[in-house]
């Protein structure tokens, strides 16, 4: 397998722990030129070089027209690393490239997928907590935290993390695996979803099997996680048991969901970034006998 644990997938801070030093508001800040994250929608702008892809280094370029102030949220290589926005209008001179963080080609290496969903991360942080969300009132920072507080009710609020169950159920040799009609053509994946209110995440997993595909299961076993930064989840892996009940689909979640075996296989799976991919090669089609 590419990725031999959960924690060597990409958005995992793992990745980048070598060259990475992470640096929170109110901490000293390294100054000068550095590598920028250059955020457009659901892509990161970087540089088309020989050797493939590359952050661009040095100071703001002049043909940016940045929607946001640029911030620093550490160092990469011993310089500063910074976040920034461009508008989607933007026009990118050769050789920069705006390449989507969910491209089928995969062109983006781990560590630049993973400085990218960090600076995704902040940035959609800190453009949902300009105001308090109990009063209204302006926020101020708490310093060495990316908390804020309100300077009116003085609540506190830090960023919010989503956490999420994701899922694949086995009956011998047999799995199952979902289609949402939004994927690409042929493409399946894993029973996934939110947490609600008052649940733990063994729960959730009973609850979103039950709710997506009328399937019961037993048995769970958590196999790893991983941060998935669209904007803010945090994925809890599982491998469970098929326990009784038929297939009936939710339509309203899914388009699909069948079982599939090593012998027949969908036409597309999904991105080997994403632990969906890493159960499945691990659990359903690889050696993993747990």
């Amino acid at each position: 397998m590419k990725y031999p644990d959960t924690v060597n997938l990409p958005f995992n801070a793992e990745i980048v722990r070598n060259g990475f030093i992470p640096v929170r508001p109110g901490e000293d800040v390294p100054e000068g030129p550095g590598f920028w994250i250059i955020l457009q929608g659901n892509a990161m702008v970087v540089r088309e070089e020989e050797g493939g892809l590359a952050l661009y280094q040095g100071d703001l370029p002049s043909w940016l027209e940045p929607k946001t102030a640029a911030l620093c949220f550490g160092s990469w290589q011993g310089k500063p690393i910074y976040a920034v926005v461009a508008g989607k209008e933007q026009e990118l001179p050769a050789p920069f490239v705006a390449e989507p963080f969910n491209d089928v080609f995969e062109r983006l290496d781990d560590r630049l997928l993973t400085l990218g969903g960090m600076a995704h991360q902040i940035v959609n942080w800190e453009r949902h907590s300009a105001v308090c969300s109990r009063c209204g009132g302006g926020l101020e920072r708490i310093p060495r935290t990316w908390g804020k507080r309100c300077r009116s009710c003085r609540h506190e609020h830090y960023p919010h993390i989503h956490p999420c169950i994701i899922v694949l159920v086995k009956r011998g040799d047999e799995f199952l695996l979902t289609r949402k009609s939004a994927w690409p053509e042929g493409r399946y994946g894993l029973v996934a979803g939110f947490l609600d209110f008052g649940e733990s995440l063994e729960e959730c997993v009973h609850r979103e099997v039950k709710e997506e595909t009328g399937i019961e299961v037993q048995n769970l076993r958590y196999v790893g996680s991983q941060n998935w930064p669209f904007p803010s989840q945090l994925m809890a892996g599982f491998v469970a048991d098929y326990a009784g009940g038929e297939i009936t689909v939710d339509h309203e979640e899914l388009e699909d969901a069948r079982w599939f075996c090593r012998a027949s296989m969908p036409a597309a799976l999904p991105a080997t970034r994403s632990i969906a991919r890493w159960i499945i090669d691990a659990y359903a089609l690889g050696s993993v006998h747990d």
